[in-house]
């Protein structure tokens, strides 16, 4: 093997150009230049493969003793090794951007979500340019890189088809290719999607059998066999975030179907079936105890007896999501098995990105728009009950009751957004490369942390961290490779200090043990009257003999208590995590947290073709009167098609034409529908269309009259009865001249939205009422953490 005669700790690699005769004529026999060679990284290195799941509990996938088979992982189990004592940060975005980026989540900028980013270091959603990202340095070492998925890490401000794309994956990001989505969720069934920083539409229709995971797999896989078709001798850095298992739950009808009655038995016990069957497998020690339920989550025989078959079909469509996750994972690893290249790529199939997800309310949603406007009432027992069969399809916009969230972490205590607890940052996770693993089949017990995945990627790959990389001095990674455990199962951890925070939620390891202290619920974050932080209680784990965290001994060991409160607050400085922000509102308004926003004022103008604009994109017309005028031109056949729209299926609103004729709909949830039309159709020619709200005011999400208008005279009028006071949609968009997604009303089609006409411009423009439309601040902050 030949040496390697980069300076890869400078990033770009400067060229270096040799020295020697310099003649005048190329036909001279002593001209001679060494051939042009690309740069590719040391001959050894591994092709790689992160494929990170969504919102997926320790005790969930059948590869650690769940209930939801994964079959795939448990192969890939079967030839590489279970890391049983593998963390996340127990949020998305921040163990995304840690995992990139083999830094703390409060180092890169991401103490928490986009969605409530504030100006201070830790929590500003901005990774610093000294903290290159894995991919980057990779692509700079001559690594193929693309990324399939879920990006949450994109400042809410830069999010808009606009950007600036900075922190997108395909520009600043370090990936060649980008095909997935921004944000925190999606539906599964209509995505919206994005191929570099362009918007696309996804290639079929859920009629035609289309779902996001398996679009998302059929990219990879194509991109992985052209890479090795073109590029054979580079390895490749494949990033496979698909979004799954987050809500909604979608899947096709026959994946859940196979866990029909599997879950009558309900939660609790559930959690000891799992349990039993982890001691089984040896995932978890002989001596490990099953952790009681807290007395804030209920218990399955306090459930309504006439709830519980809803309660089970929202379990099993969970289980059939997971298991359609891990077959298309497993498509992808049957695609590089094929290219006869597995041997020599390194895998990282982490089980969940945080613990099982609390965010669904006790009894679930059919939408979880519902619960997230407030508005959770309307679906009653009786209306659930009458959906039940439509759970997980593209009707529906699920998720499932927190206490199946609660069996899910198995045998841990609580979910995710609790940092303090295994049961938010524990995460089942397997490493597979048969080059560089000889112990098939085997676990490893030693303290790891998603930080670690990149220094190990690069140790594997025989690359250096980078000192400089565009131009800039770089900080050390603060992760500890994994290598060292590859073949020594005995080997000591190296990894052996760890802070945790998380919403005031705060932990600490060292050497075993754990200090920790619950600060908030994730399901009771509105009134739930949350005390000081120095008044918050810490609990004291000896994780040597107690690997669940089951037994709390403060009582019996204060010093030692002490000793690691005092060193959760030096790691807490030394990672910018300080100060600790548990606020709510404050971190919702822009102008408090001290982030910049998109949108001001009480106006905006829009024009054709405009689309996929976010929530964040556009001015927030609810709880409040507002207009929309819109100046058209229409053939003489006539106008028709969407003029402009917000949301879709699940919530929003459409101004639009029809037969000729101007109309307004509104829709509450895809619960109820308010429609207005106008009496006469748009004349052909310029004119102006105008629609004007009038809310009611009294309060959040109340109702409204409608008026319509050509060219200032009015044309129709109508009755909003309710609107939706806090959200439309985690996913959908406004567009201008079409609608993206799925429609706000049944009066048109995706395909048939589109304007017939011309629109000249669009605007919206905020009422000047003093209703009392104000939202508590907490509210607001509860969506906001609710949508990622």
């Amino acid at each position: 093997m030949s040496a390697d005669r980069h300076a890869r700790t400078m990033l770009p690699i400067p060229d270096r150009p040799g020295h020697g005769l310099t003649t005048f004529d190329a036909r001279d026999p002593d001209t001679s230049y060494p051939p042009i060679k690309p740069l590719l990284p040391p001959e050894s290195a591994p092709n790689v493969l992160i494929v990170l799941l969504d919102d997926v509990g320790f005790g969930a996938s059948s590869a650690f003793g769940g209930p939801c088979a994964t079959p795939n992982a448990e192969k890939l189990a079967a030839g590489g090794l279970r890391y049983t004592r593998f963390h996340t940060t127990a949020l998305c975005a921040p163990t995304r951007a840690a995992l990139l980026s083999g830094r703390n989540h409060h180092s890169v900028g991401m103490g928490s979500i986009t969605e409530t980013a504030t100006s201070a270091p830790g929590n500003s959603s901005l990774r610093p340019n000294t903290k290159a990202p894995l991919a980057m340095t990779l692509k700079l070492n001559g690594y193929s890189t693309a990324q399939f998925g879920k990006c949450h890490e994109v400042p809410v401000w830069q999010s808009s088809p606009m950007g600036p794309f900075d922190s997108w994956p395909s520009a600043g990001g370090g990936f060649e290719t980008f095909y997935g989505f921004i944000g925190g969720e999606n539906n599964q069934w209509d995505p919206a999607l994005y191929d570099g920083t362009t918007p696309v539409e996804p290639p079929a229709t859920p009629e035609e059998g289309y779902h996001l995971t398996e679009d998302l797999a059929d990219r990879a896989i194509t991109w992985i066999r052209t890479q090795k078709s073109l590029m054979p001798d580079r390895p490749f850095f494949a990033y496979f975030a698909p979004g799954a298992t987050h809500a909604p739950h979608h899947v096709p009808q026959e994946w859940a179907d196979k866990y029909k009655g599997r879950f009558r038995d309900g939660w609790d016990v559930q959690r000891e079936r799992t349990f039993a069957r982890q001691k089984e497998m040896g995932i978890v020690p002989a001596d490990a105890e099953l952790t009681p339920r807290s007395d804030e989550m209920p218990a399955w025989d306090d459930m309504p007896d006439d709830l519980k078959p809803v309660l089970e079909r929202q379990m099993e469509v969970y289980a059939g999501f997971l298991e359609h996750t891990d077959h298309h994972v497993g498509r992808i690893i049957d695609a590089i098995d094929d290219l006869e290249v597995l041997d020599n790529t390194l895998v990282y199939y982490i089980v969940g990105d945080n613990g099982a997800s609390a965010e669904g309310t006790f009894n679930g949603a059919f939408n979880e728009m519902a619960n997230f406007n407030g508005m959770a009432a309307l679906e009653t027992v009786d209306f659930m009950r009458s959906k039940m069969d439509e759970f997980g399809s593209p009707t529906s916009y699920n998720h499932y009751a927190v206490g199946w969230a609660w069996a899910m972490n198995s045998p841990l205590q609580w979910t995710k957004q609790v940092a303090s607890h295994w049961g938010g940052t524990r995460n089942g996770t397997i490493v597979h490369w048969p080059a560089g693993i000889d112990d098939k089949g085997g676990t490893r017990t030693q303290f790891t942390h998603c930080i670690d995945v990149a220094p190990t990627i690069l140790e594997a790959a025989g690359l250096p961290e980078p000192t400089m990389v565009n131009g800039v001095m770089q900080s050390p990674m603060e992760g500890t490779s994994m290598l060292y455990s590859f073949n020594d199962a005995d080997a000591p951890e190296r990894h052996d200090l760890q802070y945790f925070e998380m919403f005031g939620n705060r932990g600490i390891y060292h050497k075993g043990w754990s200090a920790v202290t619950k600060h908030r619920t994730p399901w009771q974050l509105v009134g739930a009257g949350t005390v000081a932080l120095d008044d918050d209680v810490w609990e004291l784990y000896d994780g040597s003999v107690d690997w669940s965290q089951a037994n709390d001994l403060s009582a019996e060991h204060p010093d030692k208590l002490r000793e690691l409160q005092r060193l959760w607050l030096i790691e807490a400085v030394k990672y910018n995590v300080l100060p600790v922000d548990d606020r709510t509102g404050d971190r919702v308004n822009p102008d408090l947290a001290g982030r910049p926003q998109l949108i001001r004022g009480n106006s905006q103008l829009l024009f054709p073709g405009m689309g996929r604009l976010s929530e964040n994109s556009v001015v927030n017309i609810k709880n409040k009167s507002f207009s929309v005028t819109a100046e058209v031109d229409v053939p003489e056949s006539g106008a028709s098609g969407v003029i402009i729209a917000q949301g879709g299926r699940f919530g929003g609103w459409s101004l639009y034409a029809s037969e000729g004729r101007a109309a307004f709909a509104y829709n509450v949830l895809g619960i109820q529908s308010f429609t207005t039309s106008a009496e006469t159709a748009i004349p052909s020619g310029v004119h102006q269309v105008r629609m004007e709200f009038a809310y009611d005011g009294g309060g959040l999400g109340k109702g409204g009259d409608v008026t319509l208008y050509y060219d200032g005279e009015s044309v129709g009028s109508g009755r909003v009865g309710a609107t939706q006071a806090m959200i439309f949609s985690a996913d959908e968009t406004t567009d201008v001249g079409y609608e993206s997604g799925t429609p706000v009303t049944d009066a048109y089609t995706v395909q048939t939205s589109r304007f017939r006409g011309k629109i000249h411009w669009v605007q919206i423009d905020l009422g000047d009422d003093d209703h009392d439309h104000f939202i508590d601040p907490d509210e607001r902050m509860r969506i906001a953490i609710a949508r990622q």
